[in-house]
C-alpha cells in the first residue's frame, strides 16, 4: 500500500464514482482504475464491486475505508510538521447543506481563500444524516448539521447556534396581515419544502400532520431559491431558516406569518469522534468555531 493508492482508494469509495473521483483529484479515470487494481493486488482481496451499473464497497472495501481516513489524517499530520513554512495545505471535504453554503459560508470562504491558498475547501451538499454517516465512515473531515438533537453516536459536535426559522407567504397571502397564526391555519395551506430529510421539513410535517383529518399537502421544489420564487408567485407557504429570507422580508417580496414554531433547530459542526485532528481540519474547526458562533451570536442585534 501506499499514500497515492489510499487516497485514490478513498476518494472513489466517498464519490462512488471512478470519473468523480478522476476529475477532484486530477488524474486519469485509467490512473484510477489502475491504482485500485495495484491496492486490491497488494491486499489480495477486492474492493469494489459493480452492482446494476453502479460501483459499491465490497465487504473487505468497507472494512479498509475506516482505517484509511486515519492513515491519510495521519500523513496530513506528518507532512504537516515537515513542511518549511508550516501552511495548511491539501484538501479538506465538507459535508454542508444549501441554506450553510449560501448564507453562512461565503466569509468562512473568502478567509480561506486569501489567508491559506494551500488548503483546498471541497464542500458536499449532504442532508444531515447522510453527514452523520458521511463522517463516521471518515469521508468527510467535517460536516454541518442543523438538527433538534445537539447529541450524536460516534462523532462530536459543537453547537453554533440556534437557528431562527420563519413561515414565509406572498404579500398578499390571506395570513399575511393575521396579528397571530395559529397551527389550524396553516394546514389549510400547500407548503412548498425542500426534500425529505430535512430537519425542518421533518418537523413541520409532523406539526401539521397529527392524526386529525387530511395530510397537508407538501410540495418539493428541490432549492430554497426555487420555493422562495414558488412562495412568492402564491403557490403555498414555506418554513425556511430565517437567514435565507432576510433581504426578501426586508424588500417586502415575502411576509413573515405571525406563527412561532414549537421546535428549536441547533445549527452544529460535527467531526468524528476519537479521530486524529489534522493541522488542516483544526485550522478548519477554529475559524469556524469563531466567525459562525459570533454570528450566531449577534444575528438578533
Amino acid at each position: 500500500m501506499d499514500i497515492r493508492q489510499l487516497r485514490t482508494f478513498h476518494r472513489v469509495a466517498a464519490l462512488g464514482s471512478v470519473t468523480r473521483a478522476a476529475a477532484e483529484l486530477n488524474y486519469a479515470q485509467s490512473s484510477v482504475t489502475g491504482q485500485i487494481k495495484s491496492l486490491e493486488v497488494s491486499l489480495g482481496t477486492e474492493l469494489f464491486e459493480r452492482v446494476g451499473g453502479k460501483i459499491r464497497l465490497t465487504p473487505a472495501g468497507s472494512r479498509l475505508l475506516p482505517y484509511a481516513g486515519q492513515m491519510l489524517s495521519l500523513a496530513d499530520q506528518a507532512r504537516g510538521a515537515t513542511v518549511a513554512d508550516g501552511q495548511p495545505e491539501g484538501q479538506l471535504t465538507i459535508g454542508t447543506m444549501e441554506s450553510i453554503t449560501s448564507y453562512r459560508m461565503p466569509a468562512v470562504l473568502e478567509y480561506f481563500h486569501h489567508r491559506y491558498p494551500r488548503l483546498q475547501l471541497i464542500l458536499r451538499p449532504s442532508l444531515c444524516a447522510e453527514t452523520l454517516h458521511a463522517l463516521r465512515q471518515g469521508d468527510f473531515d467535517a460536516g454541518f448539521l442543523m438538527e433538534a438533537e445537539t447529541q450524536h453516536s460516534g462523532v462530536h459536535s459543537e453547537v453554533l447556534g440556534r437557528e431562527p426559522l420563519a413561515v414565509v407567504a406572498a404579500p398578499n397571502h390571506r395570513l399575511a396581515r393575521e396579528a397571530k397564526v395559529a397551527t389550524d391555519d396553516l394546514r389549510e395551506e400547500a407548503v412548498l419544502a425542500p426534500e425529505a430529510g430535512c430537519a425542518y421539513r421533518e418537523l413541520l410535517e409532523a406539526e401539521l400532520n397529527d392524526g386529525s383529518g387530511e395530510p397537508v399537502p407538501f410540495l418539493e421544489f428541490g432549492t430554497i431559491e426555487a420555493i422562495k420564487r414558488g412562495v412568492g408567485a402564491g403557490l403555498g407557504i414555506s418554513l425556511l431558516p430565517r437567514m435565507t429570507v432576510k433581504e426578501e422580508l426586508a424588500a417586502g417580496t415575502l411576509s413573515q406569518l405571525a406563527w412561532e414554531p414549537p421546535f428549536e433547530l441547533y445549527t452544529q459542526l460535527a467531526w468524528r469522534k476519537g479521530a486524529a485532528l489534522s493541522r488542516e481540519r483544526q485550522v478548519f474547526i477554529d475559524r469556524v468555531l469563531e466567525s459562525l458562533s459570533h454570528e450566531y451570536r449577534t444575528q438578533d442585534d
